[in-house]
């Protein structure tokens, strides 16, 4: 029976880190809500299955794929890089930088786990995927962290 009960409690751990990483590109995601969905999954990424990480990939832009590889690639240029301050953030702040209807660029500021301040620029572009995404916002490029300023 214990051995069940652990094995249950791990199936649906898994499962629920799944779950959460199954929100797909589609039409109904304004621009500003594909960032904030982004920056919402890698907020709260699980160290153990990387969901938050996953979930960001799924709304890379294909073009920003063709730099970034597949997901093991993605997942440690955020990992093992300067993206690393997007993981398990305290709190994010976006701005609109400018926005027509093939481009959005936005601002980020991120208060990271490390008790500082950093800003980003997130840039997104429409994309056709499938039924569900003929028009969808999809990210095309984020740029290296600015550290701004310490938190107190």
């Amino acid at each position: 029976m214990r051995l069940f009960l652990i094995t249950y409690f791990i199936f649906i751990l898994t499962n629920v880190g799944k779950a959460i990483s199954d929100v797909l590109p589609n039409d109904i995601f304004s621009s500003v809500e594909v960032v904030e969905l982004q920056m919402n999954s890698l907020q709260t990424n699980s160290k153990i299955n990387n969901s938050g990480i996953y979930q960001c990939w799924l709304f890379a832009h294909p073009e920003n794929k063709k730099y970034t590889g597949p997901y093991n690639n993605f997942k440690r240029m955020i990992s093992d890089t300067s993206y690393k301050i997007l993981l398990n953030s305290t709190k994010f702040k976006i701005s609109l930088l400018n926005k027509n209807q093939e481009m959005a660029k936005y601002s980020v500021d991120v208060d990271a786990y490390d008790n500082r301040r950093y800003n980003l620029n997130w840039v997104l572009e429409r994309a056709k995927l499938d039924k569900n995404c003929k028009n969808c916002w999809m990210t095309t490029s984020v740029t290296q962290p600015q550290f701004i300023g310490q938190l107190n």
